[in-house]
């Protein structure tokens, strides 16, 4: 692995920003109480997330172009300052001299336009999960000109043990993180000193083994068990959220991670695939669409020119196109 200024920067901001979000995870009944709203803590977690992510990137590496998901306009309302302060103080975890005005300001620096040379990032990507304990990743990338050529996951709950379940969150948990041409790495999320390690992913020479979302709302699990079926079967699919599912299959705890489109006017977003694809691809596995193409990232923030995803082996990518041509899904 080189000695890279900006890899070690994105690395690091997603290190940041696990903290941050293990905080608010860890609080998330006290800031519900708080805010009085089911969805106030992955609120809070959004906010402080990008703004920590964007101030490490600009302490490393200067003005930066970033596309997020959040900007400031709701904190900066008069009935948000409850909320406000929450995002300050979650943000103090890891950038303890912030002031609101500074986080305020550092969230308003992901509004580019998603051209040329950027970042992009989805500081919580698993909402459903994040919110039940469970699982949920940081995810951070590189675009430039349309092409991903860095990405971070951060997978503040996902365990290095296969045998733990996505249920049991892990203490330490862990970030992948890969360059293109340059393979996939990983290293413990609590631990910024610690030494990377290649991702190295376990061959399987039986059935194949898929995941999928939680929520039946993101990805058609009918479609899954159809084509897993038409592939000679394997048992019940894995289900966790967020784009941790790219990571377990990069390591080969599944074979495929199926996103199997819920209908047809549905756009990808860039944020939600660009960080965990490339940690994929460099550990060998193949990201396409469901129709083999190639994910596209040259169209600002959504993947027009896709229908859903389809990450896997060598040994099944194939074998799952030629299924869903068959049994004409998402036709």
């Amino acid at each position: 692995m080189k000695n890279n200024k900006i890899l070690d920067a994105a690395v690091k901001a997603v290190n940041k920003a696990c903290i941050v979000t293990r905080k608010v995870q860890a609080d998330l009944t006290q800031i519900q109480l708080l805010e009085k709203n089911d969805k106030s803590p992955v609120t809070v977690a959004d906010f402080a997330a990008q703004a920590v992510v964007i101030h490490v990137l600009q302490e490393a590496l200067g003005p930066i172009k970033l596309v997020g998901e959040e900007s400031s306009d709701e904190l900066r309302q008069p009935d948000q300052q409850t909320l406000c302060q929450s995002v300050v103080e979650a943000a103090q975890t890891v950038w303890p001299e912030a002031t609101m005005d500074q986080v305020l300001d550092a969230i308003d620096q992901g509004g580019h336009d998603a051209s040329g040379s950027y970042w992009t990032l989805d500081p919580i990507d698993g909402t459903k999960g994040f919110l039940r304990g469970g699982q949920y990743a940081v995810s951070l990338a590189l675009i430039e000109n349309g092409e991903v050529v860095l990405g971070v996951l951060g997978c503040p709950n996902l365990s290095a043990d296969f045998d733990r379940s996505f249920n049991d969150p892990d203490p330490e948990g862990l970030i992948y993180f890969a360059e293109k041409g340059e393979g996939s790495w990983f290293v413990a999320a609590n631990d910024q000193g610690s030494e990377p390690e290649r991702l190295n992913a376990l061959q399987n020479v039986g059935l194949i083994r898929v995941c999928e979302s939680v929520e039946s709302g993101h990805s058609k699990h009918d479609d899954t068990a159809r084509i897993v079926e038409r592939l000679g079967g394997a048992g019940e699919s894995a289900r966790l959220d967020s784009q941790c599912k790219y990571a377990v299959v990069a390591r080969g705890q599944a074979d495929a991670y199926l996103r199997l489109p819920t209908r047809a006017d549905y756009v990808e977003k860039i944020w939600d695939h660009a960080g965990g694809m490339l940690v994929a691809q460099e550990a060998g596995m193949i990201v396409s669409d469901i129709h083999g193409k190639p994910l596209d990232f040259s169209h600002g923030a959504g993947l027009k020119n896709n229908s859903g995803v389809i990450c896997a082996s060598p040994k099944f990518h194939d074998q799952i196109i030629a299924a869903i041509n068959f049994l004409g899904i998402g036709r």
